[in-house]
């Protein structure tokens, strides 16, 4: 399966048990432009748009909220903090490194990112830690992965890492660590 499938197997969860968080999610409606960035995320990005401004929906794990092509650039821009280095894709850094790609907040200033430096890793997904300024392991090896384990962990009520979902009386889905 493909990104897409797996992204629309969370959708279809959302609906059934979290339609608040749904609600909020918002389909791609202009046309992508030219990106270089790897063909699942430009995939991705060809169907989800993102959230309204300010709104949340913390569908990856532990609390992070997608982000749509657009606000993406711009968080990227907002984040680099260092200069390029000849580090591999997956490599321990600090700093937010200008070759990562935001695609999820969390709205403390964490966020989940596409590592696209060069090397056997890239596309991976990292966490950058705002308050400590690094990352230290890549989360997933692609947003194939993610959006996969994503799924079936909601799909079978299990597990992320140490998250468990877990959906509130309003319908909005949240992560528990465990």
């Amino acid at each position: 399966m493909g990104v897409i499938e797996h992204w629309n197997r969370i959708l279809a969860w959302l609906a059934e048990h979290a339609p608040a968080t749904r609600a909020v999610l918002r389909p791609r409606y202009d046309a992508l432009p030219d990106l270089r960035v790897p063909i699942d995320l430009q995939l991705w990005w060809s169907v989800y748009g993102g959230t309204e401004e300010g709104l949340f929906a913390e569908i990856l794990p532990p609390f992070y909220t997608p982000l749509g092509a657009d606000r993406a650039f711009v968080l990227r821009e907002t984040h680099v903090s260092k200069p390029v280095d000849s580090s591999e894709a997956g490599a321990p850094t600090a700093g937010f490194h200008p070759e990562w790609l935001p695609i999820a907040f969390d709205g403390t200033g964490d966020v989940l990112a596409v590592d696209l430096r060069p090397g056997v890793l890239r596309g991976c997904v990292v966490e950058w830690d705002q308050e400590r300024n690094e990352m230290v392991k890549p989360e997933w090896t692609s947003i194939v992965e993610m959006f996969d384990q994503v799924a079936t962990a909601l799909e079978g009520r299990g597990s992320v890492g140490h998250c468990v979902p877990e959906v509130n009386t309003a319908g909005e889905l949240g992560w528990r660590t465990t």
